[in-house]
Order: C-alpha cells, then structure tokens, then sequence
C-alpha cells in the first residue's frame, strides 16, 4: 500500500510535471505578435528551412521557452537549497534579498565598471549575492536566527539595495537603458546565446548538488546528529550556499531577479510527500520550470499586445500569496516567533512643555535652511531679504512660491506618516509596523496608479484612487493579522507578501502605461519633487484639520490595547472596533501622503522610535513628537534630495530608505543580540 501511494506520488509529480512542462513549451512557442499555425512550428522544431517562420520560431521563440525551463529549474533548486541549509521554509533567492544584491551589483558594474561585465556579468552578480547572503545571515542571528528574522532582514535589505539601484538608473539613465525591464525580470531572447551562457553552469552547479544530496538530508536531522554522523556541517553549508548563489547569479544575469519561483516550486514536491534531497532536486528543477513557463504564458496571455509584461511581476503575483499560505500555515503548526523588535525606550526623560518648543524651533530653524539653500549653496541672505521685502521680484517668488511650498509639503507628509506609523505601531502591537512595511502604501500606490492610467480620470481623483487602493490592502491585512493574532513579526512578513503583490501590480502597470524609467522609479521611489501649495491643499491639508485633532483625543485607547487584548477588554474596550477604526485613520494618513508625494516608506517607522527616546511610551506624548520628528526627517531628505547631486535630484524616499533600512537593521541586530 505504501509503495502504491509513493508510485502514485512519483507519476504525479515527474509523469504530471513532465506532462505540463511539454504542454506549457509548445503553447509557449505558439504564442507571440505574429501568428504562425501549428504545423509550421511543429516542422520548425523537427524540420527545419531557411523560411522567416522558421527562424521566427528557432532563434526568438524556442531560446526563449528554453532559458524559462533553465531559469526557472536553477532558482527552483537554488530555494530548496537554501530552505535546508538555513533551516528555513521560507527561504529563498528572493526573500533572502539575494537578487536585490545581484542585481545591484550587475548595475553598479554596468556604470562604473563596464569592462568588468565578462561573462554576461556572472561573477559581479555572484559576488554580489554571496556578500547580499552573509549580510543577511549575520543580522538576522547567524546560527540561531529564526525564519521570521531572516525574511525580515533579507526584506529590509532587499529595500536598500533596491533603493541604491534605482538612484543608479535614475542618474545614469543612458548607462542602464533597457535594464528596466530585465530588472523585473523577463526571459526575452534574441538568440541562444544567453541559453549557451546558462546551461552548462546551470548543469554543472545542479550535478555536484544532487552529488552532495544525501549529505543535505542528514542536515535536516540537526547539526548536532550530523557532526555525529561523520558530515563536516560547515564545509558542506559552504559549499552548497556557494551552488545555490551561482544557480541565483547565473540566472539573474540572463533574465533577470525573477521572484518567489524558488519559493512556490520545492513546496509543491514537499507537500506532495517528497523530503529525500535527490528527488527534492529533481522535483523542484521540473516544477520550477513548469512556474517559470507558466509565468510567461500568462504574462502574454494578459497583454495580448506583446509589450512585455515582466515575468518578474508575475512570479510575484502567484508567490506572493502562497507567501501568505505559508506563514499561515507556520501559525497553524505553532513555527512561529512570538517576539518583536525592540520597541526603543526612553534615553532622556523630556516634558513636552520644555521639548515642543525645542522642536519648534528646530523646525523652523530647517525650513529656513530648506528655502536658502539651492543649486549654488546656502545663501541664508537672500531669505533674509525676502521675508524684509528688499528682495527681487524673481527671488522672493523663487523663495515663497516654490522652495518654501515644497518644504512645507515635506515636513507635512512626514508629519502624517510619523503619526500613521505610531498608530500601526499601536493597534497592531508591533514596533515594525509602518504603512510601507505592512503593505498599506503599495495599496494606496496601485489605487493611485489605476486612477491614472487605466481609469484614465482627472488628477483630482489621484487621492480617492489612493485611498480606495490602501483601504482595500488594509482589509486584507487586518483579515490575515487577525489569523495570526496580530503576532509582530508574523505580521510584518504577511506584509511582506501583500506589499509584494502590490509592487508586482505596480510594476505590470508601469509597463502597460509605458511611463519613461527616470520618472516611473521617481514616482514608484516618493519625490517631494515640483510639488507645492496644489498638493498641501488637495491631499494633505483636510487629514490634519480632520484626523489629526481626532486623533489627541482617541490616542490613549493605544495605551490600553498596549496591555493586551484580554486586560483591554477587561477595562470596557471595544478592542476590536477600536483596532479597525484607528487602522482606518492609519491608512486614510498614509493614502493621503502617498496621493502627494507618491511612496515614501520607512519615516512612519523610524519616528515613532525616536520620539520614544525622548518621551517614553505615552502615546498622548508621542504623537505630537513623533509629527514633528517625522516632519524633520522628510525636509531633511528634501533638502539633500535636491543639494547632494545638484542640479540632479535624488527621490527624497530613496534618501529615506538609505537611512531607513540600515536602522532596522540595527534594530533586529540589537534584539538578537
């Protein structure tokens, strides 16, 4: 009975998988702008002429359907690796922050190093994803770092480089040309060169794992029992990382950072029954083709134009929400880390009395600097003269209507997502809560996309596009916090895979819209860039006549959940309609600021944890300091955003993430130490 159930798992998964892999290549090649009938591309294949249909099918189709099958195998193989190695089911290149590290290291040779790209790049991207691994490793906790904490750090480092790439393309826009695309990930060929490049690393690096299977499988059994049994645990870890990161560097420097494909494919075999590495291998190369195949298939089905999708934001649309299922699942079998990061405490004991003021003049002390400093230096005379009218007509309007509106628009947006940040940060019980990372400003970044180029309406309907987009992602994430509990760092990974479909809808519908590069990273980055008193009044100006003093009043209820759910109830509070509507407020503050300075992430995070330096944990203290910090952190950004690179602009959201992440970072290193 027990051999009859394991034949019949076998058929299943190589009979089957085998079977929709030659179903998927031959509708594959069967697809493209030109029609060509079936027979003339099954005579291409076997049969081949000197014929325009048949070198249509032979040089750009069947390479194409051929590197998706390698691709999609290598990533597949290089995921089950990892999963074992670091004892984590959700491990893989992507959410381990390893393509962000190739990927940015491909650039960064493209630019400065161009003579450095021999091999297609192999060996910048490899060393790019092992440096990006032993980042990761090490923050997370090294040896005793729980899957939790691994995603999280791969995440935030994945946030950093992905910022460090896009101020590279922005600035070198005529260097990175035509990597937009292939940054998303795509398995457009024009010849059969890149499968010549791919295959024989791709065979070779997956020969020596399936070689090293069985040393793999006594792994599983503990580090400790392995040593026991004569394995040299730490050759055999470096040795198959080291695989595992060339199969993920080979690939991404022919298609590109192609995600969750190593996450989706080694489940499927696991769940199917299969634990033993060599047919875990095996079974995951095929079904990683079959995904990746898949992908493509559908990324052409979508846009019957053949524009090219990216196949990138379609991997992450299927593996984004299996993402979900298995952190769900982990809930379900009790694999969970409880804990959180630290939430910071209180360095210096300040009244508010004595701090606002401080902060007051702080402020204006930085807007001051914003308005006199421009693309020749600070000239705080100028200013002076404006504000005395001795000033030109030309200056005091360059002063007043454009430096002077944009500084106000920073400090203003920063402003509501300090305070979005300390509300999450509350309601969810969780000190890495923050609209970018709970997935909440990617919502709000596909509704106000939509509203643009799909729904094709006026701009005065940008904001309601925001918000409908947030509100609809924030349901979603309130349902599956709920699941778990709201459990912290369970929540900031069911983030992860929300805010990881948000950015694949965004990705397809920057594609569809056909926006310039410079100006799609700009946007998709946040940019206090050209704005003014338009967006003060249209989209920031009613949530802090309206939420804000709302807010003063209803914020100690964040003290009382802070006790948990039982004793909050036990004190008479509707613990659940208060989590839903202070969230709510959350999110219309975040959707807001988003409709005006597009997505800028990470300020509602780290100001709420560096008002609690100075005022405690009160949230009735924090949220007037956490505002004014969170203004000062955006006009800061602002202000080196359109000095540092002058008169180029670096997006004031790349400059905050560049801070952003290496604090969480800090952060997740300080509660694991």
């Amino acid at each position: 009975m027990i051999n009859r159930a394991m034949a019949l798992k076998t058929f299943l998964v190589f009979g089957g998988g085998l079977f929709l892999l030659i179903l998927l290549t031959w509708i594959h090649i069967n697809q493209g702008n030109i029609s060509i009938p079936v027979w003339t591309v099954f005579e291409a294949v076997f049969s081949p002429e000197d014929t325009l249909e048949h070198h249509t099918i032979r040089v750009l189709r069947l390479p194409r359907a051929v590197m998706g099958i390698v691709a999609g195998g290598a990533l597949a193989v290089s995921g089950a690796v990892l999963q074992t190695v670091t004892k984590n089911p959700l491990s893989s290149a992507s959410t381990l922050g390893i393509h962000s590290g190739t990927y940015f290291a491909v650039i960064v040779t493209t630019i400065f190093f161009p003579f450095a790209m021999i091999m297609n790049g192999i060996i910048t991207a490899f060393i790019g994803g092992v440096v990006t691994f032993l980042i990761v490793y090490i923050l997370s906790g090294g040896g005793d770092a729980t899957p939790v904490r691994m995603v999280l750090a791969g995440m935030i480092v994945t946030f950093l480089f992905s910022s460090l790439t896009s101020v590279l393309q922005i600035f070198y826009e005529n260097e990175t040309q035509g990597l937009f695309l292939w940054g998303s990930g795509t398995l457009v060929q024009n010849s059969w060169d890149g499968v010549r490049f791919a295959l024989p690393v791709v065979t070779a690096a997956f020969l020596l794992l399936l070689g090293a299977a069985r040393k793999l499988d006594t792994l599983k059994l503990g580090d400790e029992v392995a040593t026991a049994l004569g394995q040299n645990v730490k050759a055999v870890k470096f040795v198959t990382i080291i695989l595992s990161v060339l199969l993920t560097s080979v690939t991404v420097s022919v298609v590109g950072p192609i995600g969750f494909v190593g996450l989706v494919a080694p489940h499927i075999i696991k769940l199917i029954g299969f634990r033993s590495h060599v047919p875990l291998l095996l079974g995951s190369f095929l079904w990683g083709a079959v995904v990746l195949l898949m992908a493509d298939v559908l990324a052409r089905y979508i846009d019957p134009s053949f524009s090219e999708l990216p196949v990138g934001a379609i991997t992450a649309l299927i593996g984004a929400p299996w993402l979900i299922w298995l952190v769900l699942r982990m809930k379900r079998s009790g694999n969970t880390d409880g804990g959180s990061v630290m939430a910071g405490s209180s360095l210096v004991q300040m009244r508010l009395r004595v701090l606002l003021p401080i902060f007051s003049i702080l402020v204006l002390l930085v807007l001051f600097v914003s308005m006199s400093t421009g693309n020749y230096g600070f000239n705080p005379a100028q200013t002076i003269a404006v504000f005395q009218g001795e000033a030109e007509s030309f200056i005091r309007n360059y002063i007043l209507e454009l430096r002077l509106p944009r500084a106000i628009v920073a400090f203003t947006s920063g402003a509501i997502l300090a305070v979005s940040g300390l509300i999450f940060q509350g309601v969810l019980r969780n000190p890495l809560a923050d609209p970018s990372v709970i997935g909440i400003t990617s919502g709000a970044g596909v509704g106000a996309l939509l509203t643009m180029y799909v729904f094709s309406v006026s701009a005065a309907w940008i904001p309601l596009g925001a918000m409908a987009g947030a509100i609809v992602f924030f349901i979603i994430v309130m349902a599956l916090g709920a699941k778990m509990e709201f459990q912290p760092t369970m929540l900031a990974l069911l983030g992860i895979g929300v805010s990881a479909f948000g950015q694949a809808i965004i990705q397809i519908l920057v594609v569809r819209a056909d926006m310039g590069v410079a100006s799609a990273l700009t946007w998709l980055s946040g940019t206090t860039y050209a704005t003014g008193y338009g967006e003060l009044l249209s989209y920031l100006l009613w949530p802090v006549l309206l939420l804000i003093p709302v807010l003063f009043f209803y914020i100690r209820k964040l003290d009382v959940l802070a006790l948990g759910d039982d004793t909050a109830k036990g004190l008479g509070l509707d613990v659940r309609s208060v989590r839903f509507q202070m969230a709510l407020i959350a999110t219309l503050l975040a959707a807001s600021s988003v409709a005006a300075v597009g997505a800028i992430g990470f300020i509602g995070l780290i100001a709420p944890h560096a008002a609690r330096l100075f005022v405690g944990t009160v949230n009735q203290r924090l949220l007037p300091v956490a505002m004014m910090i969170g203004g000062l952190l955006l006009v800061v950004a602002d202000l080196f955003s359109r000095t540092l690179l002058a008169p180029a602009e670096i997006p004031s959201g790349i400059l905050v993430a560049v801070l952003g992440a290496p604090y969480f970072l800090w952060l997740m290193k300080r509660r694991s130490a």
